[in-house]
């Protein structure tokens, strides 16, 4: 029997490793068994093809090993905290290789005219739309997210109109090439361009508060570049890998988007976060010395936990789960909320508190907190500022709607911040100048470990 015959079966058992290694990946206590199922499915989709292709295995080897180093260098230094733009620069180099993919078939179609089918030209079209559109826009969301750039949203006249300009004039592009590939080589380039400026112009009017919604969503168009370019060069795995990713990516969006809600119009083009970033709130914050805090949280017989962007940045969490576990052998109860836009990427205080393992269970929703939110003792705020701000009950301000962490209802609520500045959203937060909350400011690690001592002395 030849290799070739059973390459097939290769892509259907690889399938069905990414689809179980999916499933695995929406719980945070089998995460990792999910990750390492979906890289094996990936390893034995990869063998197949180089076999099944005859590609020359000096280049593929080099390329390899190459890719390794760098990604296993790379993935090895990056702080937690720069994990999101890190997540940001995946889709964006997802994108990239598809538009690349695309990009390499028209040209060997083009160099023996009449070879491409019209599906294939349609598909090397949408291919490079979309990776183009993946890719400039991953890059404005990796420097938004690194604070290379302003993370405030960039809008100006006519915005909306020239975004649609541009995407009716990369449409009919596209079917220009399917028309005439012979002589389109350079309408082909201008379809290139045309979508690297379009991801730029859809990404620079988001605001850095809503970049969990964006990283999701590019992550969902890097699947459908990819499955694109599994249907350029006729590859199932890759076209089933690309669905996976398209489909998984777009209910995470669904979902970030009903955490605020908010439509995903309002995401893309609504410009939350042009605030200054002062508060404009009047009032008396009241401070707390460690000491206070240490006797609000020995006499307190259930305490939330409330991590945010601020908890990563200290990189606080395993004090944070020391805290807890000295709580605990107090008699209390202990849970950490979670909100689904906390952070700057999807799930990334699940990824925090997973590393410092928090047991999976204690692990709640804002669902599941708000309705017995009065009867908590102390509500602990660490580094979180929109996901608790009460203004989003006010109408008229950006947050108005958004679904947030009733901390300002505990009985006491004690904020762990730098300082009284507004979160990323630009947005102020009169949670500060609420008469039960005690503002613990200074560095968050440094807060928790003092309190971690105070209980062990």
């Amino acid at each position: 029997m030849k290799f070739e015959s059973i390459v097939p079966y290769f892509y259907i058992a690889a399938s069905v490793l990414f689809i179980v290694g999916l499933k695995q990946l929406s719980r945070a206590d089998t995460a990792r068994k999910g990750n390492m199922i979906s890289s094996l499915g990936m390893l034995l989709a990869i063998v197949a093809t180089l076999f099944y292709s005859g590609m020359s295995f000096e280049w593929i080897a080099f390329g390899s090993i190459g890719g390794a180093v760098i990604g296993g260098v790379v993935a090895r230094r990056v702080r937690m905290t720069a994990m999101p733009e890190m997540v940001g620069l995946f889709n964006g180099f997802g994108g990239l290789a598809s538009l690349l993919v695309g990009w390499a078939e028209y040209h060997l179609s083009h160099a023996v005219p009449g070879s491409a089918r019209l599906f294939t030209l349609v598909a090397i079209g949408a291919t490079v739309l979309i990776g183009g559109v993946t890719f400039s826009g991953s890059m404005i969301a990796y420097a938004k997210l690194g604070g290379k750039m302003d993370s405030r949203p960039v809008l100006f006249s006519g915005q909306k109109i020239l975004n649609a300009a541009l995407l009716v004039l990369a449409i009919a592009a596209s079917a220009w090439v399917c028309m005439q590939p012979v002589w389109s080589y350079g309408v082909f380039l201008g379809l290139v361009v045309v979508s690297l400026i379009l991801g730029v112009l859809v990404t620079i009017p988001i605001g850095g508060a809503d970049m969990p919604v964006v990283i999701s969503l590019l992550n969902s168009y890097s699947g459908l570049a990819a499955c694109g370019a599994g249907f350029v060069i006729m590859n199932n795995v890759l076209i089933v890998a690309g669905a996976l990713v398209g489909a998984s990516g777009l209910i995470l969006t669904s979902i970030m988007c009903r955490a605020m809600n908010r439509s995903l119009a309002n995401v893309m083009f609504g410009g939350v976060g042009t605030g200054t970033g002062e508060s404009a709130f009047r009032g008396e914050a009241r401070t707390v010395s460690t000491e206070d805090a240490y006797l609000m949280l020995e006499a307190a017989s259930s305490v939330v936990f409330v991590p945010g962007y601020g908890m990563a940045v200290a990189q606080a969490q395993h004090a944070v789960r020391e805290l807890g576990d000295l709580l605990e052998a107090n008699g209390c109860e202990v849970r950490y909320c979670v909100h689904p836009v906390a952070g700057r990427m999807p799930g990334h205080m699940n990824v925090l508190l997973a590393e410092a393992q928090v047991p999976y269970e204690q692990l709640v929703e804002p669902q599941d907190v708000n309705p017995t939110i009065a009867s908590v003792d102390v509500a602990v705020v660490i580094g979180a500022n929109d996901v608790v701000n009460p203004a989003a009950r006010e109408k008229g301000t950006p947050l108005y709607g958004m679904p947030i962490i009733n901390v300002d209802q505990a009985r006491v609520c004690i904020v762990l911040k730098r300082s009284l500045k507004a979160g990323f959203a630009g947005v102020d937060n009169p949670l500060f100048f609420a008469p039960n909350t005690r503002m613990l400011l200074g560095d968050a690690k440094e807060s928790i470990n003092a309190l971690v001592t105070e209980f062990k002395d």
